[in-house]
């Protein structure tokens, strides 16, 4: 159970995704994903006639995705761990992000889950901007927390992967585990080879993110695996008006350009 903004509490059945389709009770029970059966090649050989389906499944969840936010005023993705609890100093560092985005006029994209990004969807609802879950089908429970104003649940990541860069200026990654580091390696790849324009990516969290900066900077770059423009593409920092600067900066830039 769950309590909303005005402190109602949620008694809704915990409940499992499937796309746009929300399963509870035993219905929820399914023990692998959409994204599992199209990648899991073992098995019948019966998957060979049933690609094709897929591919229109895959093109009608693109579709969607576009419809649904195809009006979307500027926004700001925010990656972050969904395990971050409502006790964490992190958690309430999220919904002071989020309320920050939605006063500097920009919508709040997050993954909808809980954890951090309940936190920056809660904080940029409760200050009146438009706050949006991008969900995704998984093994286990999750759903889009109560505090999205717009969500959509997709089956295949390589789907809600687009909708993230295609649909924000900017990436703000909170301290997060594979999910958040995968999204800030595609976000930096996309940028570097010029697939995406001018597009900031911001580390908030010197503590927990200092290592991993050194580690590029000291090995990667040094190693020649990297230029020094591309380290430039990482802004690490703990203050959350030089995280909105930078997001400003960087779509007025483009704003301009355009």
């Amino acid at each position: 159970m769950t309590e909303d903004k005005n402190g109602v509490v949620d008694e809704r059945p915990h409940e499992k995704v499937r796309g746009p389709v929300v399963l509870r009770r035993e219905r929820r029970d399914e023990l692998t994903t959409t994204d599992q059966r199209l990648l899991d090649s073992r098995g019948p050989s019966d998957w060979v006639h049933t690609d094709p389906w897929r591919v229109l499944r895959i093109q009608a969840e693109f579709v969607e995705g576009f419809g649904a936010l195809a009006e979307v005023p500027s926004a700001v993705t925010v990656f972050g761990s969904a395990r971050t609890g409502r006790d964490h100093p992190e958690y309430q560092l999220g919904r002071d992000l989020g309320a920050a985005l939605a006063q500097a006029g920009f919508a709040a994209i997050t993954g909808g889950g809980p954890g951090a990004m309940e936190a920056v969807n809660r904080g940029c609802s409760e200050a009146g901007g438009f706050s949006i879950g991008l969900g995704i089908e998984l093994p286990f429970e999750q759903g889009l927390n109560p505090w999205v104003d717009l969500g959509v649940n997709f089956r295949y990541f390589f789907v809600r992967k687009t909708m993230f860069i295609k649909y924000s200026q900017a990436f703000i990654c909170l301290p997060g585990g594979f999910g958040t580091l995968d999204e800030l390696f595609e976000a930096l790849t996309l940028v570097q080879t010029k697939k995406v324009t001018k597009f900031p990516v911001v580390l908030f969290g010197t503590h927990y993110w200092q290592g991993l900066y050194d580690w590029i900077k000291n090995s990667v770059l040094e190693g020649g695996k990297v230029g020094e423009k591309d380290l430039a593409l990482l802004h690490l920092t703990d203050d959350i008006e030089d995280a909105v600067r930078v997001v400003k900066e960087a779509h007025q830039a483009w704003a301009d350009a355009h």
